[in-house]
This record gives C-alpha cells, sequence and structure tokens, in this order.
C-alpha cells in the first residue's frame, strides 16, 4: 500500500491543476489544492470538494503561504496568450514571487518541489525537435515575454535553490496539451478550433498554417508529473521534456476538427501574431529512459473527447 503524502497543488482549480488534483485524491493522498481564480474555475474541482481527503484555499502565491507538506507542485500561472498578454506584469510576478513562496516553503518543510515549466522556455526555436540542453531562442521584451521570461526565471530559481540549499526539486517543461476542462475563450489553437467548429463558425488559421504543434492529452500529462515527482532518483532534477513527440501542422489539425465534428465551417487566414513559434516538437528521450513514460492517447482519440467535453459545455451555456 502506497503511503499517503500531503500534498499542495498550487493553481489546483485550472485546467491541468484540476486533473491533477482528480489523480492525486484517487490515489489517496491528502490534497491542499490552492487557487485565486484569475483563470482557473470552481467548476473544475467541484466534483472533489466533498471528498475527506480534499481541500479548497483561496490565496494567491505572490504572497507567502504556511501550511505543513509533504510535495508541492507549483502550476500557479496564467498559461494561455490572452490571458498573460491582459496582465503582463502580474504573469511575470506569479512566475517569480511565486517560485520564490513556494520555494520557501519547500525549504522549511523539506517538501520535495515540482514546477511546471514550459516549452516557451525554448521560445521559437532553431533546434528541432527541442532537446533539454537546448537554451532557447526567446524575445526578451516581446509580448509573450512575461510569461517566457518568467517562466525561464522561475527555471533558474529552482536551480538555484537545488545547488545552495540541496532542496529536492522537479523542473517539467510542458509543451501543448489539451483535453476537457479548456477554458473555451483561452485563445489556444485546439479550444479555439472546437469552438468555432460547433458553432458553425469560420475556422482562423493565423499565418500559412504550416506551423507546427505537438498535443499531449492532459491524462497522459498529468501521469507523467506524478511518475517525475515520485522517481527516487536524488539527481533527476530536470528539466525534462513532457509532452506528445507526433508532430501537425495547424492546417492538418483544423481540418482533423471539421472532419471529427462534422462542420460546415470554413478554413479562413489571419496574419500571424508576433513572436508565434513555428515549429515545436519535444524530444522526450530523457522522460522515456527514467519515467518509462510515453503518451498513450494519440491525437483523434484526445480530440473526439475533447469534442464531447465542449459540445456539452457549449449546450448548457
Amino acid at each position: 500500500m502506497k503511503e499517503s503524502k500531503r500534498i499542495l497543488v498550487t493553481g489546483g482549480a485550472g485546467f491541468l491543476g484540476s486533473h491533477l488534483c482528480d489523480l492525486l485524491v484517487s490515489q489517496d493522498h491528502e490534497v491542499l489544492c490552492v487557487d485565486n481564480f484569475y483563470t482557473g474555475s470552481r467548476k473544475n474541482i467541484a466534483h472533489l470538494l466533498s471528498k475527506p481527503n480534499f481541500e479548497l484555499l483561496r490565496h494567491d502565491v505572490t504572497f507567502p503561504l504556511y501550511v505543513e507538506v509533504d510535495q508541492i507542485y507549483n502550476l500557479a500561472c496564467p498559461a494561455s496568450p490572452i490571458h498573460y498578454q491582459r496582465h503582463p506584469v502580474q504573469t511575470t510576478r506569479t512566475s517569480v514571487s511565486g517560485a520564490i513562496n513556494m520555494l520557501g516553503l519547500a525549504k522549511r518543510t523539506k517538501a520535495r518541489i515540482f514546477q511546471a515549466s514550459t516549452s516557451e522556455v525554448y521560445g521559437d526555436p532553431q533546434v528541432h525537435p527541442q532537446t533539454e540542453d537546448y537554451w532557447g531562442h526567446v524575445n526578451p521584451i516581446g509580448l509573450r515575454s512575461c510569461y517566457d521570461e518568467g517562466k525561464r526565471c522561475a527555471e533558474t530559481l529552482f536551480f538555484d535553490y537545488y545547488r545552495q540549499y540541496n532542496l529536492s526539486i522537479r523542473v517539467a517543461r510542458i509543451f501543448n496539451t489539451y483535453g476537457p476542462r479548456m477554458d473555451p475563450n483561452d485563445g489556444r489553437v485546439i479550444s479555439n478550433f472546437i469552438v468555432q467548429a460547433l458553432k458553425g463558425e469560420d475556422i482562423t488559421l493565423y499565418g500559412d498554417g504550416l506551423q507546427t504543434r505537438s498535443f499531449c492529452y492532459v491524462d497522459d500529462l498529468v501521469d507523467a508529473f506524478v511518475r517525475f515527482m515520485n522517481c527516487n532518483e536524488p539527481d533527476l532534477t530536470g528539466p525534462m521534456n513532457l509532452g506528445n513527440p507526433n508532430e501537425f501542422t495547424i492546417k492538418e489539425l483544423a481540418e482533423k476538427v471539421i472532419s471529427l465534428t462534422g462542420t460546415s465551417s470554413k478554413i479562413i487566414y489571419k496574419p500571424l501574431p508576433s513572436d508565434d513559434p513555428m515549429q515545436r516538437q519535444p524530444d522526450i528521450s530523457l522522460a522515456k529512459s527514467k519515467l518509462n513514460w510515453e503518451p498513450n492517447v494519440q491525437l483523434d482519440a484526445g480530440l473526439i473527447k475533447t469534442i464531447a467535453y465542449f459540445d456539452k459545455l457549449l449546450a448548457s451555456s
């Protein structure tokens, strides 16, 4: 029988955080979900509120938190361009001050701490696919830099705490993830396409649609989170790429969504936004070798589940 741990999940009412809370609660851990509800939603964790091993706390990680825990998953930060560009200063504060506060908590409680970093640390990459030893190609003063550079600074802090205080850290670089509980208005490509298709609206492609992404289904990703956190190889700090290496053009994605929804929507083209990466594909060799992990859910199967979620959501709104 596995030992029950006290586990803090910051950003726990968000898309990824709520699925992580589901998994941890199902494993009989005591889960403290912390969220300020800037982008998270109570609806995402409403089904957990009656569970005796789940607790919800409204709190902003830019302020210190004093609790007793064994593990910390630091997921708190707006992750979609629409949200983080609306409040860029707060986004950087959440990444940097939030990391400092959670690292301080981990240091005091001797907890292992997991950082949800991002493939955005690679910027518009000049290396393909991206390996963890690539330093990236990032615009430090662009519209996306509040998120990109905030996450890069958080990684710096994690590794400095590891070197200076011997803190047990896990740093994961997350590539595009999708699934139920995505915000329909978050501006991400999969949610955009599905909502447009279900409403019978034109599907908007930016640029020529030949830029590529790799899409990981949320259940696969949170499985990797927990494997990484619980791997007891002491120097396995990361950074570690987590995502699905199967690469698709944005145009191919739009065509899949049109086919799977049966919509009459047409594809239209608009100019490419500033600093939008042209290609993004993870090299997951490290995760495969160290965690015995690779994604199981392929794009068509994941899209079917995600379309069903949005169909139900739109019908009830």
